[in-house]
Parts: C-alpha cells; structure tokens; sequence
C-alpha cells in the first residue's frame, strides 16, 4: 500500500527538525535550557500523534509492506530510500513514540547541565530508533541500526553516573564489534543477489545453499545477540543501565533492547529460514541459561537499577525461545512480550529515578518502609512489579503465557525450564518490593521524603493504562500482527525443525 503523503519519512525525520530549532537557540540565553525542554517534549509529542495516524491507516487483512514510500538512492548499486511498515514493525514505531515524551518529562528536573545538548542527542536518538523500524533496504537499515550508538554513547557518557566512561566505550564497543559481521554478511547477500531491497531479498537469499545460509545466520547472530542481549554478550548492559541517566535507561530497556529481536524477525527467519531452523536449538540453549542464570544474578544484586537490568536478559530470553518456536503462538508471544518488557522495564527504571532523584542513592539497603511516606509511589511500583512477574491482566502475562505455549508445541522439557524463569522473576521482584516498600521507616533521611508529584505521575498514569490493557484486552493488537507473522511462519518453514536436529544429532 502507498500514500501519497510521506507520513514515515515525516515521522522519521520530524526529532531532527525538533534538534535543529534546539541547536539554533543561544547558547548563553538563560531561557534556553527550559526552552529546549519545552521544545524537545513538543516534537515528540507531535511525532506520537502522527505514530498514531499510521496506525489509523493501516489495513489488518494484509502481510504486505504498508505506508511504503520509494526514492532512487544509490541507482547504479540498486541501493534506494525504501521505506515501509507491516504489523511487525508498527507497533516498535508506536513503543518508540510513545516512551520518549516520557523520557523528556522524566529529564525535566534531573539534568542541569548542558541540557540543550541532552535534548539533541535524544531526539536524534528518536530518528535513528524510527528508522529502523521503517527501513526496507539493508544499507538504509544498517545506518540507521548502527546510527544509534552515537547519541547513546554521548547520553551515556556525558550525562551518566562516576563510571560512565567506562560503560559507554563498554556499550559502544561490544555492538559495534556485532555489527561489524553483520555488515560482512549485507555485503555478500549484495554481492550474490545485486539489490539490499528486502523485500527482494527475501525470495532471493533463501534459495542459497545450507552452509552459505548458516555462515550469514552467524554472522547476524553477532550483532542480533548483543542487542538483546542473549548470553553471554550481556555484559555490557547492567554496566549501561546502572551508569545511564534515568531517561537513558528508559530507552536502552524500551526500545534499544528490542533491536536484536526486531532483528531476529526481519532478516534471521525470513531471510535464512534453513540456518534458523539448524541453530534454532542453540537459540533455545542460551535463551534458557540466560533466563535461569541471570534471574539467579538478579537476586544477589545490591542496586535497584542493576536488579532489574538482570531482570531484562531473563525476559528477552522469553523472547528468543518464542521467535524460534516457529509456530504462531510462540511469534506472536516473543512479540508481545518484547512491547510488555518495552513498557514494563522502562516504568521500573523511571520508579528508580523518582527515589533516586529525592535520595540519590540505588542501593536497596538504603530504602525499607516508603510505603509509610509515599503510598501512590507503592501502588505504582507495585503494578509495574506484578507486570514484570507476568501477573494475570498485565501485558506480562500475555507474552509469557504465549511463550510458554508455544514452546510447549517444541519440547515439553523447553517450557518448563522456560517457565522457571517465572518462578525467578516472582522471588526476585517480590524480594525488592519488600525491602524498599516495607518494614520501619527508620532512616532520617526517609521520613520527609515527597510522594509523587504531578508531573510524574503524568508519566506513569498513561505506562500503567497500556499495560493493563495490552494485558485485559490484547485481542487488537493480535489482531494487527496476526497476518504478518503467520506470513513470517510461512517464509521461515525452511528445511523443518525437525530436520535439522536430526541433521546436528547424525
């Protein structure tokens, strides 16, 4: 489906406008640093509204590449401006318009300096984070994917805690380390099929031979894995999240964390249905060491933020066993348990950033008996917390369940080591809520310390509504993503599961 309005390319684009107006401000007017704020929450405003028109126009009854919009780019390689959604990718756009005004309010008080350099680098971020999603040329894709590293290395690096230098060249380094395969692996498929549409990709590259299959696979494991992270490249993400500003690790959990995923399903399956199938089973492998060894990790923590950074390798582990199920329980599950997490994760790293903002300190032994002083904070840590559990009626739940069902469908032994993973999640969640919920209120400074105020509780109010309707009501969004996955499955059928566990055991 075309449009004649270019709405994609304005949603991609529309941040950079918004970075532009901010970069243009005097550097020495005391007005500028609320301006720029005011500036940066205004785009990215706008640019939700208009995620939702594209939502408004897409048509369910379809797996086609909707919204598309095509310009000649590099002719004489048949590299072009390609862009387009289907009901995979809308919903990454709408979690990615949707969780970076909140990363602004969340920013309001707690960076004061250079802040109009804080709201570039986000709002640049926003392109690069749209654009992924939307991008339908593999070297359209790959600048985008790769783009975003450098205003996440600056937000890191700039902005983050004592030890962010070190963390930020960590994050930096172990990506773009990934990523240099992946790009071996796009010059090939050019080279061998001559275009980086994907579309055309896509009946082109699965006709090629079982070993070239498997060495491109590994290669866009490289990059895929660390982005999820899947172990044991994940080492760079509780050094990242405890750093990071508190808006940084909002959108590193949200939506950074989603691209390995995203990836899994744009180019692994699709792309090299044949290798998927042959290493689906060291997939499984890694997923379940990640969700049982780092929900372990995650109860012997001592920071809040690197409690619950552990938290998300166990449930991107989900994520990986569902996308390789191949079978539409396990797809549609790996999805809405990425868009939960996206939501989830993020609200529990704002909820850190409220207490960290009045304290200013992450450890939990420092916290116990908040409920005594800031109620609305208790209930809304406790939503958040019962989402992250995968608790009936929260979005948690859906994917979860989902998951499990789907590997189910596998092996029965992979979803009951699957589902330890909830038993875990549950002990180490309720084990944080207790200690800086309950008990004495003890601590001096504990008993004058604020509840939420207006502006945060802007924030969570609209996070809390879309994880108690994703988790009571998920039947819409099914509903969108139904036709693109069961096309997915289709594509990804490849030589059969069976048959290439059969092939590693001989």
């Amino acid at each position: 489906m075309n449009d004649t309005i270019p709405i994609l390319s304005l949603l991609i684009f529309a941040p950079l406008v918004g970075a532009l107006f901010i970069y243009l401000m005097g550097e020495d007017d005391p007005e500028t640093p609320q301006n720029a704020r005011y500036t940066a929450l205004w785009t990215t405003l706008i640019v939700f509204v208009a995620s939702l028109g594209v939502l408004r126009r897409f048509e369910l009854d379809t797996y086609e590449f909707q919204l598309t919009e095509y310009a000649n780019w590099f002719t004489d390689y048949d590299i072009n401006y390609h862009l387009g959604v289907d009901g995979i990718s809308i919903f990454f756009v709408l979690l990615t318009t949707f969780l970076m005004p909140f990363c602004i309010l969340a920013s309001w008080n707690s960076i004061t300096t250079r802040v109009r350099e804080y709201m570039i680098a986000f709002l640049v971020l926003e392109t690069f984070m749209i654009g992924v999603f939307c991008a339908l040329d593999l070297v359209l894709f790959y600048i985008f994917f790769e783009g975003m590293l450098i205003p996440m290395f600056l937000i890191i690096g700039i902005w983050g805690g004592d030890n962010r230098v070190y963390a930020s060249f960590k994050f930096f380094l172990y990506t773009l380390a990934g990523s240099v395969l992946f790009l071996i692996a796009v010059i090939y498929m050019f080279l061998e099929v001559g275009t980086t549409d994907i579309p055309l990709l896509m009946l082109s590259v699965p006709e090629m031979p079982l070993h070239v299959q498997n060495l491109l696979w590994l290669a866009m494991l490289a990059s895929f894995a660390v982005k999820v992270p899947m172990w044991p490249v994940h080492t760079w993400l509780p050094d990242a999240h405890v750093q990071a500003p508190t808006a940084g690790s909002v959108i590193l959990a949200g939506v950074l964390l989603k691209m390995g995923g995203y990836g899994f399903l744009r180019f692994s399956l699709p792309l090299l249905p044949d290798a998927s199938h042959y290493f689906a089973p060291l997939i499984f492998g890694l997923s379940i060491v990640a969700v049982i060894y780092t929900s372990l990790v995650a109860l012997m923590q001592e920071d809040m933020k690197k409690l619950i950074a552990y938290s998300s390798v166990a449930h991107m582990g989900f994520v990986t066993i569902g996308i390789f199920t191949f079978n539409q329980q396990g797809i549609e599950g790996g999805i809405v348990q990425m868009l939960s997490h996206g939501l989830v994760s993020a609200a529990l790293f704002l909820c850190v950033g409220v207490v960290y903002d009045r304290i200013h300190t992450r450890e939990i032994a420092r916290y116990g008996g908040l409920v005594h002083r800031m109620p609305k904070y208790a209930l809304v840590f406790m939503v958040f917390t019962m989402a992250s559990i995968g608790l009936p009626a929260t979005s948690g739940f859906v994917g979860e369940l989902l998951v499990l069902v789907g590997a189910y469908q596998v092996d029965s032994w992979l979803a009951f080591l699957a589902a330890t993973g909830v038993v875990l999640g549950a002990a180490y969640m309720l084990w944080l809520y207790r200690r800086v919920m309950f008990g004495e209120l003890v601590k001096a400074d504990l008993k004058d310390i604020l509840d939420l105020d207006r502006r945060e509780l802007i924030i969570f109010v609209p996070i809390i509504l879309g994880v108690l309707y994703m988790g009571i009501y998920p039947e819409p969004m099914l509903n969108v993503l139904r036709a693109s996955v069961e096309h997915l499955i289709e594509q990804s059928q490849g030589l059969g599961l069976s048959t290439c566990i059969s092939g590693l055991v001989k």
